[in-house]
């Protein structure tokens, strides 16, 4: 995993929104009036474009925007990845996923009824497990390598490096529902073994693999009635076990791991605070570690690098831009924030990051103009760590 020797690198989490016409397609073919195979020639061009633009913003290490992943998340996308899943009708009073049921949208419900009511409109089956979990989407997740590595050639645009994303078990066991397994650690790891042949497939192809983990974290808030930290730390240990599971024998220099606490637009007053979870995050077997750092319910935590040492050889990628608001931060404010981590941890250790995906969070021009704004805010951290100008064209 390169980083930067003399000046910033930039990077973003992985979620952008493709061109006008593509989301379009998109939502035919979620709406089922559109078959995969018509929007599959868009998607491949779509991400020459996505690309470009992130070349233009001046982001080195770019992603191929998560575009091909249509319905990703839900059960349609994964059944053609894995085995063993199914849905079942919701009943009545019956959460649709883990997510939904939090001790979050118990205190703010009216928020949560008003923002949410679309949803429980809409949401009629329960995602499950019903079977044995095994990875049966060789033919997608080479679509996946393929469709990025061929946008890289042809964007014709130069990049420090090029990522692409995937779910850690923690994350898609609170997709699904255990329905199979005698226990939910035989089930997480039933899905680690899974997942590791993606993983490994994209780490092959010379890509880095970017696994995204709002689990660590975010979990703790789903399980209701609230546990102790004492009793998550041990919940939350079983998926970092699991996760290094999934990852055994992958180069770590290969690796980013993504945390947050959900890319949704609320209050996050119950989210766990970093300081219970950070030491388990770098257990993980990866190079670099990309943790929100931007919105105001997380900002502050840079002051735990004060305690917390970063592993030798490791990265540190903070979120500097945040998906949380429409307000662009001004490059002064982002080098800022670039500048407390680098005297922390290191300059050379630190590539400059978002707090979670902007595509559907943000507005595309807004994410556009906050990666713009990411990158003239690592130029002048830059200029600052190393005494010369750096590039942010």
């Amino acid at each position: 995993m390169k980083r930067g020797s003399d000046r910033i690198f930039t990077t973003h989490a992985g979620r952008l929104d493709g061109p006008p016409d593509l989301m379009e397609m998109t939502r035919e073919v979620q709406a089922g009036r559109m078959d995969m195979d018509a929007l599959r020639p868009r998607v491949r061009s779509a991400i020459v474009e996505v690309i470009q633009a992130q070349a233009q913003a001046g982001i080195d290490v770019v992603s191929d925007g998560e575009l091909g992943k249509v319905g990703f998340g839900n059960i349609a996308y994964y059944k053609r990845r894995f085995s063993g899943l199914s849905t079942k009708k919701v009943n009545p009073g019956e959460p649709q996923s883990m997510a939904l049921h939090t001790g979050e949208r118990i205190e703010f419900a009216d928020f949560y009824q008003a923002e949410m009511a679309w949803m429980s409109a809409m949401v009629k089956e329960r995602p499950i497990c019903n079977g044995s979990v095994s990875f049966i989407g060789r033919s997608e997740v080479a679509e996946d390598i393929a469709f990025l590595k061929d946008g890289l050639a042809q964007a014709k645009v130069e990049v420090e490096d090029a990522f692409l994303c995937v779910l850690a078990p923690g994350w898609l066991e609170h997709f699904f529902y255990n329905e199979h397994y005698a226990t939910d650690e035989e089930y997480v790891f039933a899905l680690a073994e899974a997942a590791r042949e993606e993983y490994k497939a994209i780490v092959d192809a010379g890509l880095i693999l970017q696994v995204d983990d709002p689990a660590l974290p975010d979990t703790y808030d789903m399980i209701v009635p609230t546990p102790s930290i004492e009793e998550y730390r041990k919940f939350a240990a079983v998926r970092v076990e699991a996760m290094n599971h999934a990852l055994r024998g992958i180069p770590q220099g290969r690796v980013r791991y993504h945390i947050c606490w959900g890319s949704w637009h609320g209050p996050h007053t119950h989210d766990l605070p970093l300081k219970h979870v950070v030491d388990l995050m770098l257990e993980v077997n990866a190079g670099a570690y990309s943790v929100e750092a931007a919105n105001p319910r997380h900002e502050h935590e840079w002051k735990i690098w004060k305690e917390v040492k970063l592993p030798a050889g490791k990265i540190l990628i903070p979120g500097v831009v945040s998906h949380a608001t429409n307000v662009v931060e001004h490059p002064e404010l982002v080098a800022d924030r670039i500048l407390r981590y680098a005297n922390l941890v290191g300059r050379e250790n630190v590539i400059a990051g978002t707090d979670c995906g902007l595509g559907a969070r943000v507005h595309p021009q807004i994410a556009m103009a906050k990666l713009k704004a990411l990158a003239e805010g690592a130029a002048l951290a830059s200029q600052e760590l190393w005494g010369h100008s750096a590039h942010a064209d």
